[in-house]
């Protein structure tokens, strides 16, 4: 639990020096903020392994560990992306997320997972790495179609200049995309290679949700290369394209465990 509380401090700690420095316009590429998010990544990441090594039968993967995990993973990119240029205003969103999530899953308990062979939990990881960059593109899209909307109305916030300029968000945004999507590319082949009788498992809708999100992704980022396409287009794809995938993985989760008490 202390390890849990510290974590969450040091989360909402970072998150108020960003709004502070926001605020103030004093974002800088190395701020304040950063060492607290990075001992409350380190300690989110620890938290998890002392369960795995706590908890028999591997990595604890159910619906409470899976979002905090995927949290830790925004949180953690949020932190390396951040230090590097302005994108630290992302952590505004990510880190009192990650501290949620956190507190959620510890409050939740942890349960022991079976049947994980080290194929299964390669394929479980990937997942996750790639839900956690595809979530960072969705925030990405939203603060994308934010800038667009005051720049389109005049409206010169003081949060509009913590960010980037238009194009380089848009660059970020299909990098970001680029990158989840070879990580999805990658979940759904290590899914069709690993995982035995779909059906029997009931990961037909599922798989399904997730080959849409696929293919939505895929195409926005042929329209991207093709067509040129950006802006408002480009975050209603993006934003369909996760909304798909957070059905597939833990809206299924979340019926399986929390409504059928099923694993």
């Amino acid at each position: 639990m202390t390890i849990v509380l510290i974590a969450i401090a040091l989360y909402l700690a970072a998150t108020a020096l960003l709004v502070r420095a926001v605020a103030q316009d004093k974002l800088e590429s190395l701020g304040k903020w950063f060492w607290p998010a990075l001992g409350a990544v380190l300690l989110h990441g620890g938290y998890h392994l002392l369960v795995a090594w706590r908890t028999p039968g591997g990595p604890d993967m159910h619906f409470f560990a899976a979002l905090s995990l995927v949290s830790l993973g925004m949180a953690a990119m949020t932190t390396l992306v951040g230090a590097q240029g302005r994108m630290a205003a992302l952590g505004v969103f990510a880190f009192p997320l990650a501290a949620v999530l956190l507190f959620t899953y510890h409050a939740n308990g942890h349960l022991p997972t079976s049947g994980l062979d080290w194929r299964l939990q390669l394929h479980a990881w990937t997942a996750l790495l790639a839900y956690a960059t595809l979530a960072i593109a969705a925030l990405l899209a939203l603060m994308l179609w934010a800038q667009e909307r005051a720049l389109r109305r005049r409206e010169f916030h003081v949060w509009s200049r913590a960010l980037p300029p238009l194009t380089e968000l848009e660059d970020l945004l299909f990098r970001t995309i680029a990158v989840g999507f070879i990580l999805l590319t990658a979940t759904l082949l290590t899914g069709v290679l690993f995982v035995e009788d779909f059906l029997r498992q009931g990961l037909t809708h599922k798989t399904v949700l997730s080959v849409l999100s696929w293919l939505a992704f895929g195409a926005l980022l042929f329209g991207r290369w093709r067509y040129g396409w950006r802006g408002g287009k480009a975050v209603r794809w993006t934003l369909a394209a996760m909304a798909l995938l957070l059905l597939a993985f833990f809206g299924s989760k979340f019926v399986y465990e929390m409504v059928l008490r099923r694993n």
